[in-house]
């Protein structure tokens, strides 16, 4: 869901969003506003009529005016259209910008939107939770297990705002997402991950990649591992993809043993890594093309899936994101060999297991700790370990019930950049 503004094309005579006319968008720039979109360049564009609207994204994407009561009344339709049709949730996108500022000041300050970076009148205004309080409410009526999760590029502290007893059930935790391959730092977001969430008594998530940056699997075969590039493209450095998804299959052991809800991104559980070679005329994000490259664009976590490993490189007519340019876009190479690899023996092989492994994961938490390489934990009956480092490191004899490559643990040693499963003694 994309309640901050519309999916349609703007400025065309008797446009509609949703079922929204054009009074229901964010109107009322003053000459001199210089509000900057995200996307690149300015989030104010005019139309025929001489009238301009606000577009914190692409001007595809009007904002909507959250003041203007039609825009929640149809919003609680279209909730309603689809809990009456049984779905278990929704995902809400840009779940900080619905509300802005009364008056929508003025503020030339750079627009980003990850690690935090959404500030200005236009981001995390209190009116927000209002409209969350209203939808619980509207969930509430089709039984206790529909849920909300929120997208929310703030920090963790604000995020923590969202998921209050009556508002949504849990949020993206990009913290963990953008964490380094470090045990300490992993460590210390786990345990703060776990203390915010805990203070407003809802669940903790973790999150490993997204359609918004770089996928895990290649910015852990970096040079410093876990990185967050805006993307990786031709002439700048190239991952170690055997590396890189070495320790893909081994975060993943850590995840899904944390307490809490687990999220995947498409493609994650066959171990792919991003388009990192990907020619500028097939780039298709909006923000490639209204900073005029400037920004790479998240197109190289968004091609088109490969369905069969033995696939040979294709091209897809269908646009790889929402809101994208019609424009055809390449599966990489590396991409359909890599998937043919993972499937006959890497990642699957190991975590084909996926759900053998969430299933172990469901247990109580009960401790954790780390040190400079490794990251221990026990969660019930299950110790899992994690070496982030080269070197192997010592294990204690309990029965091995899962591991993030066949060969990770030989003569009680877990190798580098792997992680194993132990039934806790």
């Amino acid at each position: 869901m994309v309640p901050g503004g519309a999916g349609q094309p703007a400025g065309q005579p008797g446009t509609r969003a949703l079922s929204l006319p054009r009074r229901a968008w964010r109107t009322g720039r003053t000459a001199a506003q210089q509000l900057q979109s995200i996307f690149g360049g300015a989030a104010w564009t005019r139309v025929e009529d001489g009238q301009w609207y606000l577009h914190m994204f692409d001007s595809a994407q009007p904002d909507f005016d959250w003041t203007n009561p039609e825009v929640g009344d149809e919003f609680e339709r279209v909730l309603r259209f689809w809990l009456a049709r049984g779905v278990d949730g929704f995902r809400v996108d840009v779940a900080h910008g619905m509300v802005k500022q009364p008056g929508l000041p003025d503020w030339d300050g750079e627009q980003v939107m990850v690690e935090g970076g959404n500030r200005g009148p236009m981001w995390d205004q209190d009116g927000v939770h209002d409209i969350y309080r209203r939808w619980h409410r509207i969930l509430a009526e089709y039984g206790d297990d529909r849920m909300m999760v929120a997208e929310a590029w703030l920090k963790p502290e604000r995020v923590a705002r969202y998921i209050r007893p009556d508002e949504m059930q849990q949020a993206f935790n990009f913290d963990y997402m953008i964490a380094h391959w470090d045990a300490v730092e992993l460590r210390t977001i786990i345990d703060r991950s776990l203390a915010i969430t805990g203070n407003v008594g809802a669940t903790t998530t973790w999150v490993m990649s997204n359609h918004d940056g770089v996928r895990h699997a290649s910015r852990l075969g970096l040079s410093n591992p876990g990185a967050r590039p805006q993307k990786i493209g031709i002439g700048d450095e190239q991952p170690d993809e055997a590396l890189g998804l070495r320790r893909a299959r081994a975060i993943i052991m850590l995840t899904l043993a944390l307490p809490g809800s687990a999220y995947l991104y498409q493609g994650e559980e066959l171990g792919l890594p991003d388009h990192t070679s990907m020619p500028d005329r097939y780039r298709q994000d909006p923000a490639f093309h209204r900073t005029g490259g400037e920004d790479g664009g998240r197109d190289g976590c968004r091609v088109p899936l490969p369905w069969r490993a033995e696939a040979r490189p294709s091209v897809s007519t269908t646009a790889a994101s929402a809101g994208c340019r019609n424009r055809t876009t390449p599966t990489t190479p590396s991409i359909v060999s890599s998937t043919s690899r993972i499937r006959r023996s890497a990642y699957i092989s190991g975590c084909s297991n996926c759900a053998a492994i969430i299933t172990l994961a469901r247990a109580n938490w009960r401790g954790r700790r780390a040190r400079v390489k490794t990251l221990v934990l026990t969660n019930g009956d299950v110790h899992v370990v994690l070496n982030l480092g080269d070197a192997p490191v010592a294990l204690p004899a309990t029965p091995v019930l899962a591991q993030s490559q066949p060969d990770a643990v030989s003569d009680a040693m877990l190798a580098g950049n792997a992680a194993v499963w132990l039934r806790a003694t």
